[in-house]
């Protein structure tokens, strides 16, 4: 897939051009608007992310790996679930490994880890999106049906619950996404083309990937982790667990052209704040400013200049939609937002996802930086509409031949 250069995230949709403002000037407007707050400093109480920290001689706190992953591994096993999916079998396509049974055909699978005892499994969106059958499939290898509680297409997170499930099933405990540093040691257990429960180890590879690094969808929310613990499809909905045995992510791309040790997993901490919205509603309903933005980073000098904006990090608005939360609040292209609600916007995606979470009508406080000056302006957030189909589109490995395709009451044998 091809992109521009220039990382252009959508905070709102847009119906068309002429709905919205025109082009950033090259300089903005230098009052503040009404309403807005001076401020004497662009930093002053603005809460950063967690950085790693160091040792009082400077040196970093190295942490070992263990002898051996077999104990993380051992106790996070049952907990991990085989997915398979079924569709309506329309006549052709498929592949060698298609198995057809009574209209039925296996469309591919994937993995899952059940996150409460009554049968709450986590996985991504693209494992079980279109199926009309799900057959969840426990470490001993008991299946049963699965029904979709609930999906969000923009972050590829699902959750599915397991049907007439066994009591006190094994969930696993979900750690802290935020406190994972690059060179972490990570463990990831999957069914990678069919083979279950493979298990794969290597480290944190890199934090923040984005557009950019994983083109999948030039308006999704991107905050990937980058491991090279062995990532092959069918590892989808897998975990990704840290050395206490913790899953801090959720195994869901790989890079193509024929990258290797090159993988990407959804951060537990978006998938956290998730859950309970999707379980309760079954969908997650956006928030939005109705703004067009970019990396500061990503401006040449001589812009940056032109719009007065020196060192500053976050995300400078190129277009507004016309009568939108941050038009009506009186921002204009060429700001640059530098914190939403006191946390610090480092990159565009950080503010893309901090305003799609913090709920339609809620009026939040967001700091700006306009021809040097910091201010903060109140705005009431709008709503996001939402694309009806997930973004990402991998190949997913189709279930094992069986000889006996004639038989059974399950297209996966099950008798």
């Amino acid at each position: 897939m091809q992109h521009s250069g220039r990382l252009v995230l959508v905070l709102a949709i847009v119906a068309s051009t002429a709905a919205c403002k025109a082009k950033p000037k090259e300089t903005p407007a230098t009052a503040l608007p009404p309403g807005a707050t001076a401020v004497a400093s662009p930093t002053a109480d603005i809460r950063t992310e967690p950085q790693p920290t160091t040792t009082s001689s400077g040196s970093l706190d190295l942490k070992t790996a263990p002898l051996s992953f077999a104990p993380i591994a051992k106790k996070a096993d049952p907990s991990v679930v085989t997915i398979y999916t079924v569709g309506d079998d329309h006549g052709g396509g498929g592949g060698p490994f298609t198995r057809r049974r009574q209209g039925k055909v296996a469309k591919g699978l994937g993995t899952g880890f059940i996150v409460q005892k009554d049968g709450v499994v986590i996985t991504n969106n693209h494992v079980v999106e279109g199926a009309d059958e799900i057959i969840v499939q426990l470490s001993d290898e008991r299946r049963f049906p699965g029904k979709i509680a609930g999906r969000d297409p923009r972050t590829d997170i699902a959750v599915v619950k397991i049907e007439n499930a066994p009591k006190e099933l094994p969930s696993i405990q979900l750690g802290d996404s935020d406190k994972l540093d690059v060179g972490d040691w990570v463990v990831a257990i999957g069914n990678p083309f069919g083979l279950s429960h493979t298990v794969s180890a290597g480290i944190v590879s890199g934090k923040g990937r984005g557009l950019q690094d994983v083109p999948l969808d030039p308006a999704g929310y991107y905050n990937f982790i980058q491991t090279d613990a062995s990532i092959n499809p069918g590892n989808s909905g897998g975990p990704l667990l840290n050395l206490r045995g913790e899953v801090v992510a959720m195994n869901t791309a790989i890079r193509g052209g024929g990258a290797q040790g090159i993988g990407f997993a959804i951060p537990i901490n978006m998938v956290k704040q998730l859950m309970p919205t999707l379980l309760t509603e079954g969908h997650i309903t956006r928030s939005a400013l109705g703004i067009r933005i970019r990396d500061v980073r990503e401006l040449e000098d001589g812009d940056k200049k032109k719009l007065g904006i020196g060192d500053e990090k976050g995300a400078v608005i190129e277009s507004l939609e016309a009568n939108g939360p941050a038009d009506k609040a009186r921002l204009e292209p060429g700001d640059v937002i530098i914190a939403f609600d006191g946390q610090q916007i480092d990159r565009s995606t950080r503010l893309q996802w901090l305003a799609s979470t913090a709920g339609v009508g809620k009026t939040v406080t967001i700091r700006v930086m306009r021809t040097g000056k910091p201010f903060d302006i109140k705005v009431t957030l709008g709503e996001l509409k939402e694309p009806k189909k997930s973004p990402f589109r991998p190949k997913l490995p189709q279930p094992p031949q069986d000889d006996d395709d004639d038989e059974g009451t399950s297209p996966f044998g099950g008798r």
